[in-house]
């Protein structure tokens, strides 16, 4: 066990989903006192949402981690008022929220184009400074990449979600038949006939006390929350993290599942979900998947079964619980077309709120 930790520190050690740096404003220029000149303000200090860039690729380029915009230039005979210092744009992938060292929001980029202000440039020597240049701002500023996909994978390890994911889509995910495979999100994309793209994000398996940092708690579970549903997958035989943990049925995978989603960040139970009970190749999964669906039909009836505090307070509900075999390739372009269907019945809904809001604001306009 302790191999295969630092086996998964090693390879999560590739994928970078946190970087902090140093930032500083240039310096203005001086100003010219005789000829009452101005000096330029010094340059700003940007984070500007980009494509093909990674946080790896920033922290390789930059290994000081240390972005100084330039200093404003001078006020001089030739030019009274001195010319605007260089400003440092930092390229960063879309989904960053940058934050400083007390974890207090600065802002979010949420598509290519996107510009937060890091540090601003002080400003020029003039007469209210009797000419001499102010400071940039200077601060130390984290970036934290949260995946943004349609749907997020849910499960324990070995669940077979990379298996489910390569057999869906593009992506080209390590499996093998071990707890912790995923140790890096993956991202694959869903093609449809009429050419519409629906991504789902591999997320590394949780375990229980996940909520609490265990295993790859916080590194999988704020990925979850840009994801705009949850895509559960259970074995339908349950789950055994090791053999000295208890062995949990499909429906308590569920439920334990559901209360570390809830204990990290209560909104999380609130998204559109669906349930895929996988190996469905195994021997009595037909029976196992009555059960579960029993089960889940009055889950409040079943819970006896797990301790009190692993019971959530908010019970999920399944747009659609879809049993498949990874395996063998049953049932997988039903729930393709499931994922369709959620997908675009969420799309119809955000449209049509959007219309309604608008059309509200336009009768309060002509009230």
């Amino acid at each position: 066990m302790v191999q295969l930790s630092r086996i998964c520190l090693r390879k999560y050690g590739n994928f970078i989903d946190n970087l902090r740096f140093y930032v500083r404003g240039g310096t203005g220029g001086m100003g010219l006192p005789r000829l009452g000149g101005q000096g330029g303000n010094g340059g700003d200090v940007w984070v500007v949402a980009a494509k093909n860039i990674t946080l790896r690729k920033i922290k390789e380029k930059y290994p000081l981690k240390r972005f100084i915009a330039g200093s404003g230039a001078n006020s001089s005979v030739h030019s009274l008022k001195g010319a605007k210092g260089k400003d440092q744009d930092i390229f960063a992938p879309v989904g960053i929220t940058v934050t400083t060292d007390d974890d207090k929001i600065i802002g979010e980029l949420n598509r290519e184009g996107d510009r937060i202000l890091l540090a601003k440039g002080g400003y020029g020597g003039s007469f209210t400074s009797e000419f001499h240049p102010g400071k940039g701002q200077a601060k130390h500023i984290r970036l934290d990449l949260k995946l943004i996909a349609d749907l997020g994978m849910v499960g324990f390890p070995n669940a077979g979600k990379s298996s489910l994911l390569t057999v869906m889509s593009n992506a080209t995910p390590q499996i093998a038949n071990y707890a912790f495979t995923t140790v890096k999100p993956e991202i694959g994309k869903l093609m449809y006939k009429d050419y519409k793209q629906i991504s789902v994000a591999d997320l590394p398996g949780l375990i229980e006390g996940a909520h609490l940092n265990k295993g790859m708690g916080h590194k999988f579970l704020k990925h979850v929350e840009r994801t705009k549903q949850l895509l559960f997958v259970v074995d339908v035989s349950g789950f055994q993290l090791a053999t000295k943990t208890p062995l949990r049925s499909a429906f308590e995978t569920v439920q334990l599942l559901t209360k570390e989603l809830e204990l990290y960040k209560e909104e999380l139970v609130s998204k559109a979900a669906l349930l895929v009970v996988n190996k469905m190749d195994l021997p009595d999964a037909e029976e196992k998947l009555a059960q579960l669906r029993e089960q889940l039909q009055n889950p409040q009836e079943f819970c006896d079964l797990l301790p009190d505090d692993m019971i959530p307070e908010k019970y999920m509900t399944f747009k659609h619980v879809v049993p498949v075999s990874a395996a063998t390739g049953f049932g997988i372009d039903h729930l393709k077309n499931c994922i369709r269907e959620s997908i675009d019945e969420e799309v119809t809904m955000t449209t049509k709120a959007i219309h309604q809001d608008r059309l509200k604001q336009l009768r309060k306009l002509s009230q």
